[in-house]
């Protein structure tokens, strides 16, 4: 497995992999073929160099060659928030169960100590197992309950709150 930071000349390889999740999974935000109706890689290159400026956390795991999982942690933009990180994370259903997922985490941990960050944020659908059972691992806790905050397959999903404190 290799993971590593990644930057805007990996933006192709990203934005296959995040289309890819869209696809085999009705956990991420996106439904199937919405991202590319709404923005392309040259747009996910924009954001990427964006989030490099600005310091975020950008991370990918690598597995035979090919990108599979990625973590994106995006810091507070303002004084007041700037100690808190949101994260976004996704892993192919072919590469999960390998510690994937426990690794980003990590390596997102040791970013935010470096880099004063003292809060890191998530959402999660209350019905997606896997990922609670990885953010329960990782140290988060459920804050919250947002009734209703997606409409997912026809029906609303309500999401949990989450967050490690550093």
């Amino acid at each position: 497995m290799e993971y590593r930071n990644f930057g805007s000349e990996d933006a192709q390889a990203l934005w296959r992999l995040m289309c890819a999740l869209d696809k085999e999974t009705s956990f991420m935000m996106y439904e199937p073929g919405e991202r590319e109706a709404t923005s392309t890689p040259v747009t996910l290159r924009a954001r990427i160099q964006s989030a490099v400026s600005r310091g975020d956390c950008l991370l990918t795991a690598g597995m035979d060659g090919e990108t599979v999982g990625y973590l994106w942690a995006e810091r507070g933009a303002l004084q007041r928030n700037a100690h808190t990180a949101y994260i976004v994370v996704g892993v192919l259903q072919r590469a999960s169960g390998k510690g994937i997922g426990t690794q980003l985490f990590a390596r997102a941990e040791e970013w935010a100590r470096k880099a004063g960050v003292t809060r890191l944020e998530l959402t999660v659908e209350c019905g997606n197992e896997a990922a609670l059972h990885l953010y329960r691992k990782c140290g988060f806790e459920t804050e919250g309950l947002r009734k209703r905050s997606m409409l997912v397959n026809g029906g609303y999903v309500d999401e949990y709150y989450m967050a490690k404190l550093l």
